[in-house]
């Protein structure tokens, strides 16, 4: 027992030293001095005044000699009252010294402030209880054996193992050795001596993580097996659109079988009407089935539009393969391609394109097209008509209720929308889907898609024209505002550019204006064409349009002819004399179908242009024969004037296309009630003879202009001459000078390329009273020609002219007559295989006449292609009012030509 109790004191020796307590030793006492320990037996005493202290040796004192301490053992003191142990060792050299030192004494038994090893890093509440320490060594006390206090050993294996650590000479190695200490610690990816867990809550959070992993696996397996059921319901998903899609087929087939049943009953009553000679019954009845089966071919495309919009399902790839016995029948279909379901058996059909104004819902796919829906851009786009106008979406487009044709012109419709005015509303416009643009998308027209041929001989153009803003700097009349020129769309031979044409290819150019307006302004107002060349610019053509009063509209109509090189401009201007009408805001114009239009003719055709205007003359009171002066021509040879310059003469036959305009003044009221007419005359073989004529009603102490355009054959040695017929007793002063106020347009062409066809409007069925839309018939004045004629029989018999080859037609139409409207409206309409509804190609508005007495003139010009197969016609439309008389020969003509594309 004495033996383990002298280890244990020098293992609490070394413990000591190695954890450096020297900071708990009180002041060592030296010599002399030092008090007895009576009076301080707290205080260590060293030297030989200290009691004797058996000498130990052994192999823990040398290892303390070895390391620099003295071999002094040491002292635990016992604290007094209020105080604490402390503890230290002999590593001081004082005591050394021989000075007087006070008997140690251990530390009691009962001191529990202090712990040592493993028992300090362990929490409060599972620390274990101090115990009484026994005294160990020849200082204890004798006789507390014999009091009945046996020595406590000292039960401490964690502790003893740690101090067995720390020293190399007894047991393992000390964790700062590499080596592990004895016991259990539980730590969790901290650095030892930090912050450490203890084992018990190490133990704790183990069994948390364990618990918490077993719930994330059961989740896991929840997760899967509702992964399951949702591909059980893909499936049966599947199966339900598998057998919708063969009900649809099967309704296709019934519907198909019904539509063959309606076209044979058709067929059979046709027939039957045929032979019994009905031909009013037979064509109501035709119109009846026509428009049933146009209804259930219409039901029919909604019906499937709809079926396959509302069953169209997108399923995984793996769910597909349910239904791939069907689709097997299609087999492999290509790209863009879709197995149509409607066939029997089903093929591979192409993917259809979204059409303008649509948006792509769906992707076109193996077994179903590509489905598309119509863009509402009155919802999209806020205030897109205005804040007052209300707008109204339709498919492909939009309608603002009150847009008038002016309004979309200016670009009302937007980017990439044109205005229709067939429909009356703004449609998207069309994609050429790759293919070259021919002509793109304006305000007024929709892209044409495709290119010109580089051999192509003739080429028509139109185009909307509109007057600048009045606030805008130049609508100032006076000097002379611009008219915006809108085309439907460029091309390869022309281009707008700040409302003028730029012509981008040589040839030759007709071109025609219908204008209608009415002012307020002190005098008359001119409206000219001009070309701006590279050098200098010419005034083609000008017209006067009186009618100060502004009650009414006046039209008139406006020709011109020229030769255009690359980069030459083409421009509209209206002007007026004085200051008294200075801005466009006193103007009022009215909104025309296509003003403004022309065809090109490449220099292949051998077409030849000249350009002549008139001298001024003196007053007149009889008829008036004008003298012209060449201003330009293209081929001299081919055309040139007569000896006395008041006649053209041709060299060559030919069709020649011309336009005769003088500007006069008049003077007498006889002017007004009988107005002027303008002759054309044909000189062949010495013998005049009359080609066509016009009428125009006469005005008292005005300007205005008389005008004439028409065409005919001519052959070699022909002239063309023109006289105009004034009243009696009405002064006359008529105008001639550059300004182009007073010429003559002329186009000679070969008769190999182009024809030409006149006719005057038929007395049968002249129409009168409250004409609404009502199309005029005629009665052919020239022979017959292979690409255009009068249809013969049949509902259309005497009013339509149908084309037989493709090219580019020019009509010139002036009508006489008497009404009492409020507005006459004179409307060319063209159909055709591609368009069969009739369209607006050209119109011209007459003013009103308020005692309906007097007879009028109305008249209209345009150019545009034709086909195979395209039929013209003309309509009378009397807004209030109503039409007295209509003259039937003289000044109610149309004349056609006909020029190969």
């Amino acid at each position: 027992m004495a033996a383990l109790s002298g280890a244990l004191l020098v293992l609490e020796l070394w413990s000591a030293a190695v954890l450096g307590d020297v900071r708990a030793l009180d002041a060592p006492c030296r010599g002399a001095q030092c008090p007895g320990s009576e009076a301080l037996p707290s205080r260590p005493c060293f030297g030989t005044h200290c009691p004797a202290w058996p000498s130990r040796p052994g192999r823990h004192h040398a290892t303390l000699a070895q390391r620099g301490h003295h071999a002094e053992p040491y002292t635990v003191v016992t604290p007094q009252r209020g105080s604490r142990a402390r503890s230290g060792h002999a590593s001081s050299p004082e005591c050394a010294a021989g000075a007087d030192c006070a008997p140690l004494h251990r530390r009691t038994a009962n001191d529990t402030g202090d712990c040592r090893g493993i028992e300090c890093k362990l929490p409060l509440r599972i620390r274990p209880k101090p115990r009484a320490k026994a005294c160990v060594g020849d200082g204890c006390p004798r006789g507390s054996e014999q009091a009945g206090v046996p020595p406590a050993l000292v039960h401490i294996p964690d502790r003893a193992a740690q101090y067995l650590g720390e020293l190399p000479d007894f047991g393992y190695p000390g964790s700062d050795l590499g080596g592990a200490p004895l016991g259990v610690q539980l730590t969790c990816d901290v650095k030892p001596g930090e912050n450490e867990v203890p084992s018990e809550d190490a133990l704790v959070l183990h069994l948390q993580l364990a618990k918490g992993q077993e719930k994330l696996v059961e989740a896991l397996q929840n997760q899967q097996t509702v992964i399951r059921e949702l591909q059980r319901t893909l499936v049966e998903q599947q199966g339900t659109l598998i057998s919708q899609q063969q009900e649809i087929v099967e309704q296709q087939r019934r519907m198909s079988e019904q539509m063959e049943l309606v076209k044979v009953q058709y067929g059979v009553l046709f027939e039957a009407v045929k032979r019994a000679s009905l031909q009013s019954l037979q064509g109501d009845v035709q119109d009846f089935f026509e428009s049933h089966l146009q209804g259930l071919q219409d039901q029919v495309r909604t019906h499937l539009h709809k079926s396959y919009a509302v069953h169209k399902v997108d399923v995984d790839a793996k769910v597909m393969d349910v239904g791939s016995p069907i689709l097997r029948n299609c087999g492999v279909c290509r790209q863009e391609e879709y197995c149509d379901f409607q066939r029997d058996p089903p093929r591979c059909e192409r993917c259809t394109m979204c059409p303008p104004g649509f948006f792509l819902v769906s992707q076109c796919s193996q077994n179903a097209d590509r489905i598309c829906q119509d863009r509402d851009e009155c919802l999209e786009i806020p205030n897109l008509c205005g804040e007052r106008v209300k707008c109204l979406n339709t498919p492909g487009g939009f309608r603002c209720l009150g847009l008038s044709e002016r309004d979309a012109s200016a670009g009302l419709c937007g980017h990439e929308y044109f205005y229709n005015r067939e429909l009356e509303e703004c449609q998207a416009c069309s994609d050429c889907e790759g293919q070259p643009i021919a002509q793109p998308c304006s305000a007024a027209s929709d892209v044409v898609c495709g290119s010109l041929s580089e051999n192509m001989l003739s080429h028509a153009w139109g185009a909307a024209v509109t007057l600048p803003p009045a606030g805008a700097s130049s609508s100032h009349m006076h000097p002379g505002v611009q008219l915006h020129v809108q085309g439907k769309e460029d091309s390869d031979l022309l281009s707008t550019e700040d409302g003028r044409l730029v012509f981008l290819q040589h040839g030759l150019i007709w071109a025609d204006h219908n204008f209608a307006l009415k002012h307020s302004c002190r005098n008359f107002l001119q409206i000219y064409m001009k070309l701006n060349t590279s050098e200098e610019g010419v005034d083609l053509s000008g017209v006067r349009i009186e009618q100060p009063d502004g009650k009414y509209f006046q039209s008139v109509s406006m020709s011109a002819v020229a030769e255009v090189e690359p980069s030459y401009m083409l421009s509209l201007f209206l002007k007026s004399p004085n200051h008294y009408c200075n801005q466009s805001k006193d103007l009022h114009v009215y909104e025309l179908s296509t003003p403004f239009s022309l065809f090109w003719l490449s220099h292949d055709t051998g077409a030849v242009a000249m350009t002549a205007h008139t001298s001024t003359s003196v007053q007149y009171q009889t008829n008036y024969r004008p003298a012209f002066k060449v201003m330009s021509v293209s081929d001299p040879y081919v055309v040139s004037l007569t000896h006395d310059g008041r006649g053209v003469r041709f060299t060559e036959s030919g069709v020649v296309k011309f336009m005769f305009q003088q500007a006069v003044y008049a003077m007498g009221h006889t002017c007004v009630r009988e107005g002027f007419s303008l002759v054309a005359y044909l000189n062949r073989n010495g013998t005049n003879s009359e080609l066509t004529q016009t009428y125009k009603a006469g005005v008292n102490y005005r300007d205005t202009s008389v005008s004439l355009t028409a065409a005919t054959v001519v052959g070699a040695g022909d002239t063309l001459s023109f006289e105009i017929f004034s009243p009696a007793q009405c002064n006359v002063r008529y105008f001639g000078d550059s300004s182009g106020i007073s010429v003559l347009s002329l186009l000679w062409m070969p008769s190999a390329v182009s024809s030409c066809l006149s006719a005057t409007v038929s007395r049968a069925g002249l129409p009168s009273g409250a004409v609404r839309n009502k199309a005029l018939h005629f009665h052919r004045a020239t022979p017959g020609v292979e690409q255009v004629e009068l249809v013969g029989s049949g509902q259309l018999a005497r009013r339509n002219f149908i084309f037989r080859e493709s090219g580019v037609a020019s009509v010139s139409l002036s009508l006489k007559l008497i009404h009492s409207c409020n507005a006459l409206k004179l409307t060319l309409h063209k159909q055709g295989a591609d368009r069969p509804q009739p369209a607006a190609v050209a119109q011209q508005v007459g003013g009103q006449m308020p005692e309906g007495t007097e007879w009028v003139s109305v008249g209209l010009r345009a150019s545009f292609e034709v086909h195979n197969s395209t039929m013209i016609f003309v309509t009378v439309d009397c807004v209030r009012g109503r039409v007295n008389q209509i003259a039937a020969e003289g000044s109610t003509n149309i004349s056609i030509l006909w020029v190969a594309s």
